[in-house]
């Protein structure tokens, strides 16, 4: 089953043709419960969707308007840790991008490495570094969808960034911007790795979102990415970590979210860029 095979059936699903998507992370799945007149359509029913099985994933693509802007929502996401393969780790990125999606929100659950972080807040993406050990675009290109070598110099595009933290000001939400870490999971980081992801310059840590934005800028897709800072990494605090914090957290910021989210969307230009 390809990417093509799952657009044409999402084709054949419904007349809405969005432009806008929104990736949601572990705890973030609300927001798909804002779109109106949605469509929902749990992956197993899309052909060569891959199933989304970590606690806080809804597994299923939300198709309806928020505010009147169409939009494709994924509440969940495929992880490596769950056993995928990078391949069906950014699935939904390529049938989305035949789907007529020309820009993509990427929205994560992370942990903060940065101390001016506290938890509970949201983060703006400014760059990534890929420490998962694989890149989605090892293997044959098809130039037709995008160049061997994809610059990343602005992958978490700008002017989208721009446009949050105006919106983020106007909305009273500290937005700051950092640099996210991604790991393959799902043990969590150590502390000895914190504290050397930080002498490498990054500001969060989690175990998504760089496969997808690199699959997504190599189809001419543009990106904003958000991070909820659900827990702060460890060594930071005396206590372990656990994942019902990281959903607890996520459930206690979604109305901030949501009003970020709301007002962002409609603000951002759908025109590719290369």
């Amino acid at each position: 089953m390809t990417p093509q095979l799952a657009a044409d059936f999402l084709l054949s699903q419904t007349s809405l043709r969005p432009k806008h998507a929104v990736i949601l992370g572990s705890g973030l799945g609300a927001f798909a419960d804002s779109l109106t007149d949605a469509l929902s359509i749990p992956y197993c029913d899309i052909p060569g969707w891959p199933q989304s099985t970590a606690i806080g994933h809804a597994g299923r693509l939300c198709l309806g308007t928020l505010n009147g802007l169409p939009l494709a929502v994924l509440s969940g996401r495929a992880h490596l840790y769950e056993g995928h393969s990078i391949d069906k780790a950014v699935f939904g990125i390529r049938a989305l991008g035949r789907f007529g999606v020309k820009a993509v929100v990427v929205t994560n659950a992370a942990g903060g490495i940065n101390l001016s972080y506290s938890q509970g807040g949201l983060v703006l993406i400014s760059d990534h570094i890929n420490m998962l050990g694989v890149n989605p675009l090892t293997g044959p290109n098809d130039e037709a969808i995008g160049p061997r070598f994809p610059d990343m110099t602005t992958a978490y595009d700008p002017q989208f960034r721009a446009i949050a933290r105006d919106v983020a000001q106007e909305l009273g939400i500290d937005l700051p911007e950092g640099v996210y870490l991604a790991c393959p999971g799902p043990s969590y980081e150590t502390p000895a790795e914190i504290r050397a992801f930080r002498t490498l310059g990054a500001d969060l840590v989690g175990m998504s979102t760089v496969p997808e934005v690199i699959v997504a800028r190599h189809m001419g897709l543009r990106c904003l990415a958000i991070s909820c800072v659900t827990n702060m990494a460890a060594g930071i605090l005396a206590q372990p970590i656990n994942h019902e914090e990281v959903l607890e957290t996520g459930a206690r910021v979604r109305g901030t979210f949501l009003r970020l989210l709301s007002a962002v969307l409609p603000r951002l230009d759908v025109r590719t860029i290369q």
